[in-house]
């Protein structure tokens, strides 16, 4: 990791301190839900590293290439499968509570930073 790249604490410290600040609500997950979802992200990071050593290794570009494709096919299908959940505990609790116009605020900032 080179210096200015940050490290998993600042992410992490970076992502609670959004949470805090721009959140409606506590995130409550089913542990199946955040184990599926962990484990797509750490199967994602492997193949992240796959890919690395396939550049360092001077392996043809088209088979990167390939491998890139997928790994950007896995990330969105865990973007998809974050968002279904979101709209189906999230915006229905904040429903529930009063508060969806924050909630659906909140979700369309987001998806400004998130769709092309």
């Amino acid at each position: 990791m080179n210096d200015l790249e940050p490290t998993v604490e600042e992410l992490n410290d970076l992502l609670e301190h959004h949470h805090h600040e721009h959140s409606s609500h506590s995130h409550i997950h089913s542990a199946e839900s955040l184990r599926k979802i962990v484990n797509r992200l750490s199967r994602l990071e492997g193949h992240i590293r796959g890919v690395k050593t396939m550049v360092q290794e001077n392996r043809p570009c088209p088979d990167v290439l390939v491998q890139i494709a997928a790994i950007r096919g896995a990330l969105d299908r865990v973007a998809r499968i974050i968002l279904d959940e979101h709209l189906s505990e999230c915006v229905v609790r904040a429903a529930k509570e009063g508060n969806i116009d924050v909630e659906i605020e909140a979700l369309k900032a987001a998806l400004d930073r998130f769709l092309p």
